[in-house]
C-alpha cells in the first residue's frame, strides 16, 4: 500500500507497513522504498515510466479511446460520471499510459498500468489502448513490455470487459508468432481477469518484490469456499516458489534487469530501432481492419429485471442437460481423454474425441451433475489448473489431427481455492486465451447453462459462440456483482439485468453468434429435443468454418475478438470480414 502523508506540511511520510516516520525526499530517492522495511509503495504510471526508462525518452502514443459506456450501467452511481471523477482525481485518460520508450538504450513499447483509475481495472478503453501498444510493438519489430496493476475486469462494462482478456491475448500471440519479446512486470495489486490474461501469458514474467498476484482474491477464497489463507499466500515469493513468475526483482534492480532482458532478446537487432519505411499504425478500428462492433442502446425496459434474474436461475436448473448429456445425445463414439500429464486430472473438465454426424471432432466441456452429489464429485463445474491443461492437451491433438474443436460452456467460474492458486490458476486460463486465439483447426463454442467469467471465457475464443436460448454470460455472478456494486447480495436480480447477460444481449452485444432455441419449457423440459438442436446449429457452424482456410480463420477469428476494444461504438453498423451469423432456431 502507499505511504500516507504525516503532519509537517508533508515532509514526511508513514510508511503503511512498519508505520516508520520517512522524510519524503528520502523516500522519493529510495524510489518509493521504504528505507526502514524495504517494502514497496504503489507507483502511479508516471513514476513508473519516470523509473524504468531512458531520459528523455518516452513517447505517448494516442491515450484517448471511444467513451465506453456500452451497457449504459447504474449501480449506486452512473458509470459515466464514475468514469468522469477517475479522470479529474488522477488526471489520466484511462487506467493505462502506452508508449514508446529506451530502456538502457533499447527500444521497447510499454504499456503502463494506473491502479488509482478504478483499482487498474480492465475495460474496453483499457484493453483498445494495450491493444493498440500490441500493435506498434509489432508493426516496429520492437519487445512489449507491460506493467501490471489491476484488481480485474471492470464489472460496469459486463461481459464486453471480460472480452478484453481475450482482445489483449490474441494481440500477444500475434507478438509471440512474430517472434517479438513480450514481457510482463506484475506490481501490487493484480488480480482477476488481467492475471489471467497479459499478465501471464507473455514470454517472461517479473514480479517485483512485494506484488501480489492471483487469479481469486483472498477476500473471494474466503468468503466463497471459507478457506483460511497460508502466510505470504498470493505474494511475489509465493509465485516464484509454486513456479509461476520467473524472477523476483527488487524496484532498484528492475530497469538494469530489463534492459538485460532485451539486449539478450534482441541480440544483433539491439539498439537497431524500426524497419525502414516504418510508420506508426493509425489508431482506432482502422488497425484491425474489423469495422466496427454493434453496440446495443442502452436499455431499460420495466421487465429486464425479473427476465434476466429469471435466465440465471433457469441456467442453474440442475434438470438442465450437462457436458456429459449432451456427449450421449448430440454426439456418438464419444472417447474420453483423462489427465493433464503433469499428475493430476480434474473430474470438472470432460474432454475427447467424437463424431458429429460423419465428422470427427475434439470436445471439451464443463460437467457438473444433477444431484448434490455429483455437483461435489464435479466440484460444481469449477476447473481447476488441472483441468485447463487437459483442455489444451486435447486442443493440441486436434491440431495435430486437424480435427475441429467444439467446446461446451457451463460454470459459474474457475475454481477459487488455495491449492487452484498455488498451481497457477491464473496462467492456465491464460494460456488456453492464447493458444485458441491461433489454433489452427475450426472452434465452435456454445453456452448451455452458466457462462462464468473467466472460466467460461478460457473455452470460448472461438469462430462461432452460441448460447443456449436460457443460457446467460457474464464477467460476475449477478450475486458477486450486487455485493461489490450495490453493496447488497439481494439486489441480484437488478444486478443481473444491469450486466446485460442473457443470450438476446450478447447477441447484441457482438459476442454471441447465435442463440440456439431450447423446447418448450426448456432443456431441462426435453433434454433430448435439446440435444437435437444443439447437433443441428453444431453442424451447421462447422460446416461454414471447416470451408475456410487455416490462415484465414486463424486471422479472422482474432479480428473478430479485435472488434471488443472502445474503437468504436456505432449500434447498427455490420461487421464486415465475418461469415454469416448463426440464425435462432425456432422453438
Amino acid at each position: 500500500m502507499t505511504a500516507v502523508a504525516a503532519p509537517g506540511r508533508n515532509r514526511w511520510l508513514r510508511c503503511r507497513a512498519c508505520h516508520a516516520l520517512v522524510y519524503r525526499r528520502r523516500m522519493r530517492r529510495n524510489l518509493e522504498v521504504c528505507p526502514e522495511c524495504g517494502h514497496h509503495q504503489r507507483l502511479t504510471a508516471a513514476e513508473r515510466i519516470g523509473q524504468l526508462v531512458d531520459p528523455d525518452s518516452f513517447t505517448a502514443l494516442a491515450d484517448r479511446a471511444a467513451e465506453a459506456d456500452p451497457l449504459g450501467f447504474v449501480d449506486s452511481m452512473p458509470y459515466r460520471r464514475r468514469l468522469a471523477q477517475a479522470r479529474a482525481a488522477t488526471g489520466l485518460a484511462e487506467a493505462v499510459v502506452c508508449g514508446t520508450a529506451r530502456i538502457g538504450g533499447l527500444r521497447a513499447v510499454l504499456a503502463v498500468m494506473d491502479f488509482r483509475f478504478l483499482g487498474g481495472s480492465l475495460g474496453c478503453a483499457t484493453g483498445e489502448l494495450i491493444s493498440r501498444a500490441a500493435e506498434e510493438a509489432l508493426a516496429a519489430r520492437d519487445p512489449l513490455v507491460l506493467v501490471t496493476a489491476s484488481g480485474g475486469a471492470r464489472m460496469q462494462e459486463g461481459v464486453l470487459s471480460l472480452m478484453q482478456m481475450a482482445m489483449v491475448s490474441c494481440a500477444i500471440a500475434e507478438l509471440r508468432a512474430a517472434g517479438l519479446l513480450t514481457v510482463s512486470v506484475v506490481t501490487d495489486p493484480t488480480y482477476g481477469g488481467v492475471a489471467a490474461s497479459f499478465a501471464t501469458n507473455t514470454d517472461l514474467v517479473v514480479a517485483e518484490r512485494g506484488a501480489r498476484m492471483g487469479f481469486a482474491g483472498p477476500r473471494v477464497i474466503r468468503e466463497t469456499i471459507r478457506q483460511a489463507l497460508p502466510a505470504g499466500f498470493q505474494t511475489a515469493e509465493f509465485l516464484l516458489r509454486h513456479g509461476q513468475v520467473d524472477m523476483v526483482v527488487e524496484r532498484h534492480d528492475l530497469r538494469p534487469r530489463l534492459r538485460a532482458l532485451l539486449a539478450l532478446a534482441a541480440g544483433d537487432r539491439a539498439g537497431a530501432g524500426p524497419p525502414a519505411g516504418h510508420t506508426v499504425p493509425p489508431a482506432g478500428p482502422t488497425v484491425a481492419g474489423t469495422g466496427p462492433i454493434p453496440r446495443p442502446r442502452p436499455t431499460h425496459r420495466a421487465d429486464a429485471t425479473p427476465a434476466a434474474w429469471q435466465s440465471v436461475r433457469t441456467a442453474r436448473d440442475l434438470a438442465r442437460p450437462t457436458t456429459l448429456d449432451y456427449l450421449r445425445t448430440a454426439f456418438d463414439g464419444f472417447v474420453e481423454l483423462h489427465g493433464d500429464r503433469l499428475g493430476a486430472d480434474c473430474p470438472a473438465i470432460v474432454a475427447g474425441l467424437a463424431r458429429l454426424g460423419d465428422q470427427p471432432v475434439a470436445v471439451i466441456g464443463q460437467q457438473k451433475g444433477h444431484d448434490a452429489r455429483e455437483m461435489l464429485a464435479r466440484n460444481f463445474g469449477m476447473a481447476s489448473p488441472a483441468g485447463y491443461r487437459k483442455a489444451l492437451r486435447v486442443m493440441g491433438l486436434a491440431a495435430r489431427l486437424g480435427l475441429p474443436v467444439v467446446t461446451l460452456i457451463d460454470t459459474p467460474g474457475a475454481h477459487p481455492g488455495v491449492d487452484a492458486e498455488e498451481q497457477g490458476q491464473a496462467a492456465a486460463i491464460a494460456t488456453c486465451l492464447r493458444t485458441l486465439a491461433r489454433l489452427p483447426t475450426p472452434v465452435v463454442a456454445v453456452v448451455t447453462g452458466e457462462g462464468g467469467s473467466g472460466g467460461a471465457l478460457a473455452l470460448a475464443v472461438a469462430d462461432r459462440v452460441l448460447m443456449l436460448q436460457n443460457a446467460v454470460y457474464s464477467v460476475i455472478s449477478p450475486e458477486g456483482c450486487a455485493a461489490i456494486l450495490f453493496h447488497d447480495r439481494a439486489a441480484a436480480p437488478r444486478a443481473a439485468a444491469a450486466l446485460q447477460l442473457t443470450a438476446p444481449d450478447l447477441v447484441r452485444l457482438g459476442v454471441a453468434d447465435g442463440i440456439v432455441g431450447e423446447p418448450p419449457g426448456g432443456a431441462q423440459r426435453d433434454p433430448a429435443g435439446a440435444a437435437d438442436r444443439v447437433r443441428a446449429a453444431l453442424t451447421a457452424a462447422l460446416s461454414d468454418l471447416l470451408a475456410v482456410p487455416t490462415a484465414d480463420l486463424v486471422r479472422r477469428r482474432s479480428r473478430r475478438f479485435r472488434r471488443y476494444g472502445a474503437g468504436t461504438v456505432d449500434a447498427r453498423a455490420p461487421q464486415p470480414d465475418t461469415d454469416r451469423t448463426i440464425q435462432v432456431m425456432p422453438r
